[in-house]
């Protein structure tokens, strides 16, 4: 009887043990992931008129599925860029224009899966859309992807603008014959922004925001952008018409790798 009980006793302190240890490492596995400074807002809390289509939520990018670290299609900046966005915005609705976002901060494990995507060769789904004349081999030497980005400091967005009333952009369907991003307007994918001569993420040289091929309605679509943002304090990036930096940055020299989700930030209302 005495050597039962013990038996009996081992076993349940070892069953004990066992369970203790899985409740451990449920604890870990629950760990809340990484949060943004109380500085990072969402746009929409700052302003709710500015159009979001975020790219890397969906598969219509050129990877050609949702990016690493994209949980919800919410554009996140930090506060000072938000809110001379909606400074922009307060100027070009009188006009009839409304800005609508692509990409704000983009966290660092995007930034990776983009890297991973361009070291694998054979991932040529999205070539005929958004790098027709590019050899994928030379998207790092062009400067195309690279391991860092502006983006994940918080301050750096992509947009356009979109002529009011805004009209619906019908969704990508993955698999869809794909037509090069400087095609004409009405011939490449639809965007219901006005014309700015390439789609948004068009790997070729059309896309530097003051190349002289561009003329007419597309070069004046690109300046009022231009013109509009850069008179609030922001910078454009040259070879992407759609790329802005609002200056001085909040945090010049740190890339951020929290998740996009209202989760990730202090206050998202």
């Amino acid at each position: 009887m005495t050597r039962l009980t013990a038996a009996v006793r081992a076993l349940v302190t070892t069953l004990a043990a066992l369970l203790a240890v899985s409740a451990a490492s449920a604890t870990a596995t629950a760990t809340p992931g990484p949060k943004a400074p109380e500085d990072f807002v969402a746009l929409r809390s700052v302003d709710r008129t500015i159009i979001q289509e975020m790219r890397y939520f969906t598969p219509h990018n050129f990877v050609g599925e949702r990016i690493d670290g994209y949980r919800e299609p919410l554009c996140i900046l930090t506060r000072p860029a938000a809110e001379a966005l909606h400074k922009a915005q307060r100027q070009l609705l009188p006009q009839g224009y409304s800005l609508k976002v692509y990409d704000c901060y983009r966290p660092q494990r995007a930034v990776d899966d983009f890297v991973r995507w361009a070291k694998d060769l054979e991932d040529q789904r999205m070539k005929d859309e958004f790098y027709p004349n590019v050899d994928k081999t030379r998207l790092f030497e062009d400067g195309y992807i690279a391991e860092k980005s502006g983006h994940s400091r918080g301050s750096t967005m992509d947009l356009t603008i979109v002529k009011l009333p805004a009209k619906p952009t019908r969704p990508y369907v993955p698999g869809e014959p794909l037509v090069p991003c400087f095609a004409p307007q009405g011939e490449r994918f639809p965007d219901n922004s006005v014309d700015m001569g390439t789609g948004y993420d068009c790997f070729d040289t059309l896309s530097h925001t003051l190349d002289p091929r561009i003329q007419g309605e597309q070069r004046a679509n690109r300046l009022l952008l231009k013109g509009t943002l850069e008179d609030l304090g922001f910078v454009n990036l040259a070879e992407e018409w759609w790329h802005f930096t609002f200056k001085p940055e909040a945090y010049p020299d740190t890339y951020f790798d929290f998740p996009v989700s209202a989760k990730s930030l202090v206050t998202s209302r």
